[in-house]
């Protein structure tokens, strides 16, 4: 006699109410908005009120979603994180790690040139507060970096990465181009596309510039 199936019984998952996706389609408007605002403007010169205005909603409405200025970039950098997962994920694992950096430190400048990255100052004591508290921000920042630094340990392994530079100063370096200011000089030179700065911001952060 043969065996019944097995019954699988498969999880639902809550529907949203109409209310609720209201709620999340303004906060990703709202995230999309300060992404925005801090690639052109930077942190220090985008507004709460400027964010409002972009979103179409009133400044009290924007602030039942994020408390402050510093909650918003915060937000921002989550979506980056998120984006820069993505994005390791689709990567060929099974390529050279040096080449592997190299395709993200070029992803990086990418988006940067594509004015979709967040300028944020290094020194100012309440965003770096709300950074930390973030733990979606500080859990994608960790991932990312532990990625980054097996491959950079790998490439210093089998010799395609000084061995003598501290790993942490390579990884450090790598995410300086997402906001290296030599993109944007080379932009605004109007003499060369987005993909020639690229190669040659690439040539001189692996490369050098020493003469070969």
């Amino acid at each position: 006699m043969a065996s019944a199936e097995p019954i699988v019984l498969t999880p639902t998952v809550p529907k949203r109410s109409f209310r609720e996706q209201m709620h999340l389609a303004r906060e990703d408007a709202i995230v999309s908005a300060v992404n925005r605002l801090l690639a052109e403007k930077g942190f220090e010169a985008m507004t709460v009120d400027e964010v409002a205005a972009e979103v179409g909603i009133a400044k009290a409405s924007l602030y039942k979603h994020f408390s402050s200025k510093e909650d918003l970039a915060a937000a921002a950098m989550v979506r980056v994180m998120n984006r820069a997962l993505a994005f390791l994920d689709s990567l060929d694992t099974e390529q050279p790690p040096l080449v592997l950096l190299r395709r993200v430190a070029e992803w990086t400048m990418e988006v940067q040139l594509a004015g979709e990255m967040p300028s944020l100052p290094s020194e100012n004591s309440s965003l770096r507060a709300a950074l930390a508290s973030c733990k979606p921000y500080v859990d994608g920042l960790m991932e990312v970096s532990e990625r980054l630094g097996a491959w950079i340990t790998a490439a210093q392994t089998d010799g395609s990465l000084n061995p003598a530079l501290p790993p942490i100063a390579v990884l450090y370096t790598l995410y300086a181009r997402a906001c290296d200011p030599v993109l944007g000089f080379l932009k605004g030179s109007g003499l060369y596309t987005d993909a020639q700065i690229i190669e040659m911001v690439l040539s001189t952060c692996f490369d050098g510039l020493k003469k070969r």
